[in-house]
């Protein structure tokens, strides 16, 4: 590699270089921070993500390959990494009156999460198998460390035994198929591998390579029959976390299938039936389990597998389209994800914890302005109109039925009703019963901002979403 070579590699890069300095940078400085004066650290961590913001709009006008074809910089990129800061962001606001009532507000806190969030970057930007993997290990070995971080639960140290126990098997998994690849194409970088299977047929070696990479990727995103971590994890980790991870990690594994599988292994036809099973099922799975939760962690850790589910149908899709509705779904279910899980966020205040859907009983007598935003969330989650859900899963459906899957979009359709169901359940609780005790919600400015601009987000992108389809389908691969 030439200076210039390096030289335009490190532009590339710039923002990861940035994330990963400033989280070491806060680490050494979160030792010498007074006890009691931790807020800083939440500032300094959002000041950081805001400077990497900057510079990927800033380097986002042209394509920049980098490190020797193992990293490129393009509009794909670019797209998912906004995700992910929005996802950081919005998680630094939420954990700033949490970290205090859980006693998590140290430094170390805030620096795995930005470790995490630079190992979703590299993912998004990611064209080598093995770039690839330094970024999941990176997102994932922090996001282990964050989901037991209340050291004190039991049901946390549970969570992420569990979670550590499943992704190393993941790990595994992909990197068995990694091995595959390479041994049998000579390659582990996607444009290389693309020719390597042009071939047909498929090399029944390398279509159990590609399997193998598939059940390691799923994970990621809690797609059956690798979801048994997601409830688990998603109740038993920091609510924050949850938040986090059911956004920002999530995207990241999705990021990963849209770069591999539609791309260099579209040759191989025979694993769209398995995606097609896994994403039905996931569906079914997510929406069924879903209705007989208690509570409200729970139910979201299922509606996160049901809605892994729709978005991997387009994947199954495939082309501009369904690439596009990919990311589209992704960017949506952002904001309102985030956005419900904030309402429970917010009920965590001295000995209430809000994770029971019973606790929220009669919240619209008590709070209307805070009971009308959940029942916005939970509508969008459930795909009803006019909200930014239903626009979601409408360009999702209408991908599949323009490639031919009509059933597929109609498996989807009846799934979707199934889950609106356990959405509708939790409204009727909000608004059709009466108030069992009174507490007062952790209502912070910054939560009171986070949950506005989630609603925004949730409403803008309803009211406009053909100015943000556009703009997914104007960053598939840069074109």
């Amino acid at each position: 590699m030439t200076a210039t070579e390096l030289f335009q590699s490190v532009l590339a890069s710039l923002p990861e270089i940035v994330v990963v300095t400033g989280a070491c940078v806060l680490l050494i400085v979160g030792q010498l921070v007074p006890k009691g004066r931790e807020h800083f650290l939440v500032w300094a961590s959002v000041a950081v993500v805001l400077i990497a913001a900057l510079l990927t709009l800033m380097l986002a006008g042209e394509v920049r390959p980098a490190y020797t074809g193992m990293f490129i910089a393009d509009r794909f990129a670019v797209f998912f990494k906004f995700v992910f800061y929005l996802a950081t962001v919005l998680t630094f606001l939420l954990s700033r009156k949490y970290a205090d009532i859980e006693g998590i507000g140290s430094s170390e806190y805030y620096v795995l999460l930005l470790f995490a969030l630079s190992g979703m970057m590299i993912l998004a930007s990611a064209t080598d198998l093995l770039s690839i993997y330094v970024g999941l290990e990176l997102m994932v070995l922090c996001t282990y460390v964050l989901t037991g971080f209340l050291r004190g639960e039991r049901r946390s140290n549970e969570a992420a035994l569990k979670y550590v126990i499943l992704g190393a098997a993941s790990t595994g998994i992909f990197l068995y198929g990694v091995s595959l690849v390479y041994g049998l194409t000579g390659t582990t970088q996607l444009d290389a591998m693309a020719a390597a299977v042009s071939g047909d047929p498929l090399d029944p070696g390398l279509l159990l390579a590609v399997v193998f990479i598939v059940a390691g990727l799923v994970f990621k995103v809690g797609a059956v029959p690798f979801h048994m971590w997601v409830p688990d994890v998603y109740e038993g980790a920091p609510t924050t976390i949850t938040a986090f991870m059911s956004v920002g990690p999530k995207a990241a594994g999705f990021a990963v299938i849209l770069r591999v599988f539609l791309n260099p292994l579209v040759a191989a036809s025979d694993v769209w039936v398995i995606v097609a099973v896994i994403a039905v099922v996931t569906m079914a799975l997510g929406s069924f389990v879903a209705l007989v939760q208690d509570n409200f962690k729970r139910v979201l850790a299922y509606s996160s597998i049901a809605h892994a589910g729709f978005a991997i149908l387009g994947v199954v899709a495939g082309g501009q389209d369904g690439i596009a509705s990919v990311m589209f779904y992704l960017l949506i279910y952002a904001f309102m994800n985030l956005g419900i899980f904030g309402t429970v966020i917010m009920m965590r205040n001295g000995d209430f914890s809000g994770e029971v859907i019973e606790d929220y009983a009669g919240f619209a007598k008590s709070y209307p302005g805070l009971a009308f935003l959940m029942l916005l969330f939970l509508f969008s989650l459930a795909g009803i109109p006019p909200t930014a859900g239903f626009f979601a899963k409408f360009y999702v459906l209408v991908a599949l039925v323009e490639q031919g899957f009509v059933m597929l979009a109609v498996i989807a359709v009846l799934l979707s009703a199934v889950a609106a169901y356990f959405y509708i359940r939790i409204v009727m609780v909000i608004y059709m019963r009466e108030p069992e005790r009174t507490f007062e919600p952790a209502l912070t400015p910054l939560v009171r901002a986070t949950l506005a601009f989630t609603a925004a987000g949730t409403i803008g992108i309803g009211l406009f979403p053909a100015w943000f389809l556009g703009l997914a389908q104007r960053s598939v691969f840069g074109g």
